[in-house]
């Protein structure tokens, strides 16, 4: 029953994104914080997605014409596809990742999947690497976008991060995307001082 609770609030949780999306307001980047996007690094990607759920929707429509009942089934999980891929995406534009000096944390998110916030005073190190390949490893948390991180966080202690279903893993090393690293880096150079 959890896991279903969980799903339930995770379709909600894109569908308010997609809302806020049309309204062009952003989620959790207000009061002071500096938002950093990263959905550039993934637009293409999810573009392609979307053309791939529309080709489905036609074919499945043509394919399906004589039997009425199927061809709604499908027609109503096609366009569920689709506007769960268009959901996906604006939930990564709506949700950034947020420098806040003034509340003293970073928050790194990706979708709705992940919402991981950083006090300042536990960053040890922060570098720009891009990477393009990454092996799970304990302590360490890789959050891609189009398969590549291009910022480096090491932390002086762990913090906990929440999976998607709701475990709790203690990491030290976090990597993640940011469409403007290097701005990115040099506000997280600027705000520990």
């Amino acid at each position: 029953m959890r896991i279903a609770r969980l799903l339930v609030r995770h379709e909600v949780r894109v569908l308010v994104s997609l809302v806020l999306w049309v309204a062009r307001r952003t989620q959790g980047a207000g009061g002071g914080g500096q938002a950093f996007g990263y959905a550039r690094g993934q637009g293409a990607m999810m573009f392609g997605f979307g053309f791939v759920c529309v080709v489905e929707t036609v074919a499945m429509s043509v394919l399906l014409r004589d039997w009425p009942t199927v061809h709604a089934v499908f027609l109503f999980v096609d366009v569920y596809s689709l506007v769960f891929v268009v959901g996906l995406h604006a939930s990564s534009v709506v949700r950034p990742h947020v420098l806040d000096p003034a509340g003293g944390e970073l928050r790194i998110r990706r979708y709705v999947h992940v919402d991981l916030r950083v006090p300042l005073e536990l960053i040890a190190s922060v570098r720009r690497e891009l990477r393009m390949t990454h092996e799970r490893a304990d302590g360490e948390l890789n959050v891609e976008v189009g398969a590549q991180t291009t910022v480096t966080i090491e932390l002086t202690e762990p913090v906990t991060h929440l999976t998607f279903f709701g475990r709790r893993r203690a990491v030290r090393v976090v990597r993640f995307h940011a469409d403007d690293a290097d701005d990115l880096v040099r506000a997280l150079g600027r705000a520990r001082v």
